[in-house]
């Protein structure tokens, strides 16, 4: 399944250098190993036309210290 996403600049840009390797999402999509994400860059409240895919590799939602609506992914 493909999930397209809001992106911050500073974090889209992250994601893209291959330095931001996760996502923290409130987990409102059921989201599941082997989905994709459509991160499309945010900023100003409009698109900037930027967009990248990523692959869910693992999803961590054990709470620690985390409502448990929230995940982390892994992304590749």
């Amino acid at each position: 399944m493909v999930h397209e996403l809001k992106i911050l600049p500073k974090f889209y840009a992250a994601v893209v250098s291959g330095e931001k390797r996760f996502e923290l999402r409130y987990n409102d999509r059921d989201f599941k190993v082997g989905d994709e994400l459509h991160l499309c860059e945010w900023a100003d409240g409009k698109y900037t036309g930027r967009a990248t895919m990523v692959k869910v590799t693992f999803i961590y939602n054990v709470s620690l210290g985390l409502d448990r609506e929230y995940c982390i992914m892994s992304i590749r």
